[in-house]
């Protein structure tokens, strides 16, 4: 079992940044998909970026391509989100996932954090 938490979420002025954070422990593997997925209220869950393995480049969904940047650092355990220039659009709650090699689909990843709130305002 993978167990992941994010931390960092929080209220930000629109053109802001916040940088929000996942710890992750258990399985560890350098074959592990990692990334990040949110939920704007009353709406589903959309994938926001994904890292295929340690060391590959992490893959950006069109609407936050060149605003945010994800890392990821297996040997100590965390992924990174670092959001800039946030629009209201980007409100919600941010997950950060673990599934295995190839995931992509929601229902792809196995192991799921508790989520943290993003909220932009105008």
């Amino acid at each position: 079992q993978v167990q992941l938490r994010e931390s960092g979420g929080g209220l930000v002025q629109a053109g802001g940044s916040l940088t929000l954070s996942c710890a992750f422990s258990g399985r560890v593997s350098g074959t592990l998909a990692l990334g990040w997925f949110r939920q704007a209220p009353g709406k589903g869950r959309e994938i926001v970026a994904l890292s295929h393995w340690s060391g590959s480049n992490p893959f950006y969904e069109d609407f936050v391509k060149g605003r945010f940047t994800m890392s990821r650092d297996d040997a100590k355990g965390e992924v990174h989100l670092q959001m800039n220039s946030l629009e209201p659009e980007d409100t919600g709650v941010y997950y950060c996932v673990a599934g295995g090699p190839g995931s992509y689909y929601e229902h792809e990843f196995a192991y799921w954090g508790q989520g943290t709130q993003v909220t932009v305002s105008s």
